[in-house]
């Protein structure tokens, strides 16, 4: 069966990593979709998230990552695939995804979302707080895989 992760990944946590190695052991082939137009204004490019996705997942034989833009359901039936993969932190966000997976059900009804839950660990964990604490002179070694903490100080020192 074969699954697409979406997100904007700006940047990769460690609590998307979490998601997407689980998911991976799930699905015979998983699809991570960066979203290219998004109308969250992004610290790096879609071809910069795409490129920290793919260093971080070279191990992964049944994961690929690929761009995309407009619908999700469109998307998702164009690589022929049944299921979109959705993490989940905390309560909060389960309302908004909730809600997104009951309007991608009316708009593809052949289509399933699967909700994963973070590592407890990683629970607290946003690509917005992430950038923030970087940019405020905090450690987020923890938070992000070592090549990315790389970008990400390299790119808010330059801004």
């Amino acid at each position: 069966m074969k699954a697409v992760y979406p997100g904007t990944f700006d940047p990769l946590t460690c609590g998307h990593l979490d998601v997407l190695k689980r998911a991976s052991r799930i699905f015979d082939r998983l699809i991570v979709a960066v979203a290219r137009a998004s109308n969250k204004n992004t610290l790096f490019t879609y071809e910069e998230r795409k490129e920290m996705l793919c260093e971080e997942i070279s191990s992964l034989d049944n994961v690929e990552v690929v761009s995309f833009e407009g619908l999700l359901v469109k998307f998702v039936k164009s690589v022929d695939a049944s299921v979109i993969v959705r993490g989940l932190r905390a309560i909060s966000d389960f309302e908004y995804e909730f809600q997104m997976s009951l309007m991608n059900r009316r708009l593809a009804g052949e289509l399933d979302t699967i909700f994963l839950f973070t590592k407890d660990e990683y629970s607290y964990l946003s690509s917005r707080l992430v950038k923030e604490i970087a940019d405020l002179g905090g450690d987020v070694s923890d938070m992000v895989p070592p090549g990315v903490k790389t970008r990400l100080l390299a790119r808010l020192k330059g801004k």
